[in-house]
């Protein structure tokens, strides 16, 4: 079973502790050895699929795996291949703006640029989350082609067709992964179409805080698993 699985990973929430800025997280000692353990005791199979830019995973990491960036936006099918962009609409300049005015008026509150949307965190400053959901929705209102999601502390501005479950679809599509079982690990919403891709084709998708507890208890599991070269008990 092990030899026939593929793993897909999120990165923040799952391998990576959340933290209060997307620059502060803390990429644990042994993490990159067991994911690159992993990566060959799987024949490669092994990809992370993030809401981040895939350029950001590889200066985390420190180590190129395959991957899908922006929830799919971006897409790099083996760890030396180039990256593949979608043919999906760019947030326009207009709304960027506004967007970066938002962040500003709140002390605290933090706006990402993807290459094709944005991402408004508001971790540090909760109460800035129901001002930026309107002022989001206002500005999508009749705007075709993009919509506005939920994530943990964030909202989140990205093209119709940019998912975890379209990238999902895209990696198992060619090799190493076609023809093998998709594992999808993820903790929150934007996770939750990798997961139902990933069950449809046979797989698993499991959640953090339902199968492993904490991003700890994942990085322990995946430990093991290499270690093994077996897929250990879940956590819970």
């Amino acid at each position: 079973m092990f030899n026939e699985a593929t793993l897909l990973l999120d990165l923040d929430g799952t391998l990576l502790d959340i933290a209060p800025t997307p620059d502060s997280v803390v990429v644990e000692p042994g993490l990159v050895a067991s994911l690159t353990a992993l990566q060959a005791g799987l024949n490669g199979a092994l990809a992370i699929v993030t809401g981040r830019s895939i350029e950001t995973v590889d200066g985390l990491l420190q180590h190129r795996f395959a991957a899908a960036g922006e929830h799919g936006a971006a897409l790099r099918r083996l760890p030396d291949a180039p990256i593949e962009r979608p043919d999906l609409p760019s947030a326009p300049d207009s709304w960027l703006n506004e967007a970066a005015q938002l962040a500003a008026a709140w002390p605290g509150a933090l706006m990402e640029r993807k290459a094709r949307g944005f991402t408004l965190h508001f971790r540090q400053v909760p109460e800035a989350g129901p001002v930026f959901q309107a002022a989001l929705s206002r500005m999508l209102a009749g705007a075709p082609g993009f919509h506005l999601l939920a994530g943990l502390m964030v909202w989140e501005v990205r093209p119709i067709g940019a998912d975890k479950g379209a990238a999902v679809t895209a990696l198992m599509a060619q090799a190493p992964f076609q023809g093998r079982l998709p594992l999808f690990i993820g903790d929150d919403v934007t996770d939750e179409d990798g997961m139902r891709v990933a069950r449809a084709m046979g797989g698993a998708g499991l959640r953090v805080d339902a199968a492993f507890g904490t991003p700890a208890g994942v990085r322990l599991w995946l430990r093991e698993a290499a270690a093994r070269r077996a897929w250990p008990p879940l956590p819970r």
